[in-house]
């Protein structure tokens, strides 16, 4: 039983260095694809210095936009939750948690951070 596991990984190990060699190999690379292949971080050219600087509404739009996106994680799960508990509890749960996007999202439009023209 232990050779067969030890034959098992061998072979496992043996076709993924295969398959690696394989696209080494059959891979065409050339120096037109090196644009391609450097780093690209909101449209700065990685050859240039890293010290330029940025617009900070474009970054605090990504905040936001990151934010946001995590609410929607944490509201999913409230989905299912209302077969599990009584209606009442859902509803102060799911009403709790919409209210504290909309106050999230009220501070961020009274800050200007929503307007791109500033």
């Amino acid at each position: 039983m232990i050779y067969l596991i030890f034959y098992i990984l061998i072979l496992i190990m043996l076709i993924s260095n295969v398959m690696m060699m394989m696209s080494i190999i059959l891979s065409k690379k050339s120096f037109m694809d090196r644009e391609k292949c450097s780093p690209f971080e909101c449209g700065f050219d990685p050859k240039s210095s890293a010290r330029i600087p940025f617009s900070l509404h474009f970054f605090l739009i990504t905040v936001i936009f990151l934010i946001f996106d995590v609410e929607i994680a944490l509201i999913l799960p409230i989905i299912p939750l209302f077969k599990m508990v009584n209606f009442i509890i859902w509803f102060k749960i799911s009403l709790f948690f919409i209210l504290i996007l909309l106050l999230g999202l009220y501070h961020e439009w009274n800050q200007n951070m929503l307007n791109w023209t500033n």
